[in-house]
């Protein structure tokens, strides 16, 4: 970055903004830029993933990019640079000083460094370039060893005539490129990374090649690997280290956001979960009878969207339920809206975006906002303002044949509601044994908001709407 202080007017840099809300990091997914790119203002430069989402990032400039600072699959704090941009490419290059200088200017701000970062040493893209004293221009293959063959030369020779010895000439030499995590494995593991073999990407050292190393004996005899996958192509995407035994894969992103929030969840929210299982055979009967319905044309009808329903008038007769627990200011806070998440099991991971004013909203217009919910996250475009600002959220997990669960809150939410699966069961109805349409429903709520009569009273009304769907209207 010392070229971006010295040249100022001619370059600037662009850092990781905060794409969410007050979030501290993100993962580069993809750059779709290099260097000699011209880009324009606006143009997406890049895709991250969040703790909450994958979102592109605009360039707020126009120029040609110098130089992409971070790598794919980086993990990048948010205020640190991350692309340079030459805003004046037509400026001759002599009117830039020169980007190395033994009396340089003090270091800008800059990306803090890892603990193991060699003193004198400038952060590049992977790893750390070479000493100050040494030339900043990085060495061609093979040059470094030449230069020091004859320098030796010379040296001898100089010696062997009597002459004074001379200081041997500084050489520049290339550090190992790998990643800090890599690093730190290498020096935990006791392993020399200038003796191990990069099959990374640019000569790049995975963890693979770090764990080939340590275990000689392994590395002798690889596994056999298919031709048309190259063996660095998962550890490359996910830094996944594999064995013979077992699989470990960096815990970041979306799963590292979850299982914070989990955690924080149960252990500061108590939770009481309530289950009722119910016959849904109306149900059933209204969603097959919608999907005929000519005003529902064009929407996607399922038993979601009258569960969804069917809690939304729930709420509305027991409102006491959607509320949240400040615990700063130690209030509860009601509310007088309902943003109605959805758990959404994507490639990324669980993700809960929520329906913003769901209470407002007909019947098409809820089965409209459910099916873009639901599409815009299986292709990873939820954004992290559709996640933020959920006040109770339903997870289906009967998609999976599964008959019911305890799910945990939401953080900052009262309440969840986990359906089951939708079972043909032998049920009695009217006196006789029949086969019906049954399900398992089970709330959790938080206690400190939710006493055992409200949350009883709301399971209660959904379980009622979903047996007799008509109440939607006479309750609504």
């Amino acid at each position: 970055m010392t070229t971006m202080t010295q040249t100022s007017a001619r370059f600037r840099e662009f850092k990781m903004p905060d794409v969410g809300e007050g979030l501290t990091e993100a993962e580069i997914l993809k750059w779709f830029v290099q260097p000699g790119d011209t880009v324009t203002d606006g143009q997406v430069v890049c895709e991250v993933e969040t703790a909450k989402a994958a979102v592109e990032l605009p360039i707020p400039f126009d120029g040609v990019v110098h130089e992409l600072r971070f790598g794919e699959g980086t993990t990048v704090d948010v205020g640190q640079v991350i692309i340079t941009v030459d805003v004046a490419p037509g400026t001759p290059e002599e009117a830039a000083p020169a980007p190395a200088a033994s009396a340089a200017p003090a270091a800008p701000e800059a990306p803090a460094a890892p603990a193991d970062e060699p003193k004198g040493r400038t952060p590049v893209l992977v790893g750390y370039g070479v000493a100050e004293s040494s030339t900043k221009r990085r060495p061609r293959k093979g040059a470094a060893p030449e230069a020091a063959a004859v320098a030796a030369a010379v040296q001898a020779e100089l010696n062997g005539h009597g002459a004074p010895a001379a200081p041997e000439p500084e050489v520049p030499v290339t550090r190992p490129l790998a990643k800090p995590p890599v690093r730190k494995l290498a020096k935990d593991l006791g392993v020399d990374l200038a003796s191990v073999v990069p099959t990374g990407k640019d000569g790049i050292i995975t963890r693979e090649d770090v764990h080939a190393a340590a275990a000689p004996a392994q590395a002798a005899a690889p596994a056999p690997v298919p031709a048309a996958e190259p063996v660095t192509a998962a550890a490359d995407k996910a830094e996944a280290t594999v064995s013979a035994r077992e699989t470990r894969i960096p815990i970041k992103g979306v799963r590292k956001a979850i299982a914070q929030a989990m955690v924080g969840s149960a252990f500061t929210a108590p939770h009481v979960t309530e289950f009722v299982t119910v016959d849904v055979t109306r149900t059933m009967k209204l969603v097959a009878e919608l999907k005929e319905d000519k005003d529902m044309a064009g929407v996607r009808v399922n038993p979601l969207l009258i569960i969804a329903k069917a809690l939304l008038v729930a709420i509305k007769r027991n409102p006491g339920v959607n509320a949240a627990w400040d615990e700063a200011n130690q209030e509860i806070v009601q509310k007088h809206y309902v943003n109605l998440g959805i758990a959404a099991a994507t490639p990324r991971g669980l993700i809960v975006p929520n329906i913003k004013d769901a209470h407002d909203k007909t019947l098409p217009q809820l089965a409209e906002a459910l099916g873009e919910l639901v599409a815009t996250a299986r292709d990873g475009k939820t954004s992290p303002a559709a996640m933020a600002g959920g006040t109770v959220t339903i997870t289906n997990v009967g998609v999976f044949g599964v008959d019911t669960g305890t799910p945990i809150l939401n953080p900052g939410e009262s309440a969840i509601l986990a359906v089951g699966a939708i079972k043909l069961q032998p049920w009695v109805h009217k006196g006789k044994v029949k086969p019906r349409q049954v399900t398992t429903l089970a709330l959790s709520f938080d206690h400190r908001l939710v006493d055992g009569e409200l949350g009883s009273k709301v399971l209660a009304d959904v379980a009622a709407i979903l047996e007799q769907p008509k109440r939607l209207i006479t309750w609504a």
